[in-house]
């Protein structure tokens, strides 16, 4: 891994110097768009609607369209008056109970590692979270973007998690369960007994990403035959249809129950359990090494206002 990130978490009067990683990575496999026609790929040019040229990024400053259709242009010399944490530091604001932070807030995690000739500093602070069972709220600004974030244990290793801001995570109101009626007691048992003989230790190794294993195998196969290959369809199991039909949840929920215990007597590994659950496969299709134009989204025209000419902000230079 490569550290993004180089400073120190302000612990009081005790500084922790790190070092940033990211914690997680995509594995997607991604793709990018062609000419179907003759499979030379599609570029993209910034034009400017008013004078129709080409504009470069040292050229591009950034805008807000108000609701009222009024424009303003700010260049880095506005962004640099707002205020943002300290570039290099990680202030330490308050002790919270881990239970409280609601896992929905929670957004991109980060490795930290101790980046000192001496990670006393690193380990004290790393043994008082785990010791009062706490997590840290901080300030922690990456990309000239301050948030808010978690500072906890794992592993051993601090890790920080960005959060979202309360605005961010929208209202759940659904009038639908307003008037819901409640679960009888039978049902609720019923429900219980079910989780229980389905109940398991969570080993995220024992999932896969179906998906991209798929697709991986198209392209390999696609690769290996030239490109014309064709993916044959098989065919969909036909749904029954008895579950359809069956109007009392209790007597679901026992048939669920009776089925679930049937496997674990059967002694069937995990994978087949997966398996037996695991929704039917899409139809595949036959796929070419020039792969279908995309159209891109047409952006919505600008109105008319003086631009200034300025140097681009520092994170849209990087891409942020």
């Amino acid at each position: 891994m490569r550290s993004i990130w180089k400073g120190s978490i302000a612990f009081g009067l005790v500084n922790v110097p790190v070092k940033v990683y990211s914690a997680t990575e995509q594995h997607d496999i991604r793709f990018h768009q062609v000419h179907a026609k003759d499979g030379g790929r599609i570029k993209y040019d910034r034009i400017c609607q008013e004078c129709g040229k080409s504009v470069q990024f040292a050229d591009i400053d950034k805008a807000y369209d108000s609701p009222d259709g009024e424009r303003v242009i700010l260049t880095d010399d506005d962004f640099d008056k707002l205020p943002a944490a300290e570039k290099h530091e990680i202030p330490v604001l308050e002790f919270v109970p881990t239970e409280q932070i609601d896992p929905i807030l929670y957004d991109k995690s980060y490795f930290l590692e101790p980046d000192s000739s001496s990670p006393k500093a690193y380990v004290l602070l790393r043994e008082t979270l785990e010791e009062t069972e706490r997590t840290a709220l901080v300030h922690f600004t990456l990309r000239q973007k301050t948030r808010l974030a978690a500072l906890r244990v794992r592993d051993n290793v601090l890790v920080i998690q960005t959060l979202l801001w309360p605005d961010e995570v929208r209202a759940a109101e659904f009038p639908s369960l307003d008037d819901a009626p409640s679960a009888r007691p039978q049902e609720v048992k019923m429900a219980t007994s079910l989780v229980e003989s389905m109940s398991s230790e969570f080993d995220p190794t024992e999932y896969t990403d179906d998906y991209q294993i798929e697709l991986r195998k198209l392209i390999d196969e696609t690769l290996a035959n030239g490109g014309e290959k064709v993916i044959h369809t098989e065919a969909e199991s036909e749904d029954d249809g008895e579950d359809a039909e069956v109007v009392d949840l209790v007597a679901a929920l026992q048939r669920s129950v009776e089925a679930a215990g049937k496997n674990a007597k059967s002694g069937s590994d995990s994978s087949t359990s997966q398996s037996s659950s695991s929704k039917t496969p899409a139809k595949k299709t036959a796929a070419k090494k020039t792969t279908a134009r995309k159209t891109p989204a047409k952006k919505a025209p600008a109105k008319k206002a003086a631009a200034k000419k300025a140097a681009p902000s520092t994170d849209e230079a990087k891409g942020a």
